[in-house]
């Protein structure tokens, strides 16, 4: 199942249509896209019902397909190479930190940079479909409503104020945390732990990996944090970036008004950021 948001209504994809929750439900789910996370099961049985005759619109994503989180978590070095090129240790346990949930947009979208040190991080995001608090690592897929997209834009120097640096501010600047353009429930892919994942910039390759090499996978990640906090239905997981960061390169490399980044993962599809000036 495949689902997005349109002008922040909850919707279904189902070939090229996209059909309107609330009003192919006759009432039944609600046009907010969290009240539905928070049906998830029931929302699955009825979905899966549904005929593509049933559609009510056509239009495309323009919206995060999880818009209004209570709780959005990201995860910093998850993989290798990553780590490798900032020069840092593999960490023994995640590095967690939050983007807040006003840094949230859609997959198409104009990205306003507040200065010229703004970097891209290519992201495989989970959205939860069930509250989750001390899961085991064995169940924790079932705690998931599906896979999509995401950019962790970071703004390096703010990141780095301070004492002890922190992340979050850095990286929640308006538009710094697009997601789509759908979200696609696990049991689409053939291994929802290893997907292909890459970032263009310009149409240059400038991060190619998959998941599959993560340091610390979906189900891990899901474990350590809901033995924590509860985890909500509609919460993001950001699951970290791989190599290929414009602040690892030498000379570093930033983005400028004009550049168009690009974000791929397979079997989900694909974000398009046009900079501008702030």
């Amino acid at each position: 199942m495949r689902t997005t948001t349109r002008s922040g209504r909850m919707c279904l994809v189902t070939g090229e249509a996209v059909i309107d929750v609330e009003q192919a439900s006759a009432g039944r789910f609600s046009a907010d896209p969290l009240a539905v996370f928070e049906e998830w099961d029931a929302f699955r049985s009825w979905a899966a019902k549904l005929e593509p005759t049933d559609a009510h619109g056509s239009t495309g994503p323009d919206g995060s397909v999880s818009p209004t989180p209570r709780q959005v978590f990201a995860i910093g070095l998850n993989y290798r190479g990553h780590a490798q090129e900032a020069s840092l240790a593999t960490p023994e346990s995640p590095s967690v930190f939050t983007k807040f949930a006003t840094a949230l947009t859609g997959p198409d979208t104009q990205l306003r940079l507040p200065s010229g040190r703004v970097d891209w991080e290519a992201e495989l995001v989970v959205v939860m479909g069930r509250r989750a608090e001390h899961v085991a690592a064995g169940d924790a897929w079932s705690y998931v409503a599906g896979l999509t997209a995401g950019q962790d834009y970071s703004e390096r120097e703010v990141q780095s104020v301070g004492p002890v640096p922190q992340f979050s501010l850095g990286k929640s600047f308006p538009g710094f945390a697009p997601t789509g353009p759908v979200l696609v429930t696990p049991d689409e892919f053939a291994d929802p732990d290893d997907l292909a994942i890459e970032c263009l910039v310009n149409g240059e390759s400038v991060q190619k990996s998959r998941t599959s090499s993560m340091i610390f996978p979906v189900a891990e990640l899901i474990a350590g944090l809901s033995a924590v906090c509860p985890m909500l239905p509609g919460d993001l997981i950001f699951t970290g970036t791989p190599a290929g960061v414009g602040h690892a390169r030498t000379p570093q490399r930033y983005l400028r008004p004009g550049d168009e980044v690009i974000t791929r993962i397979e079997g989900i599809g694909q974000l398009r950021q046009t900079c501008v000036a702030a």
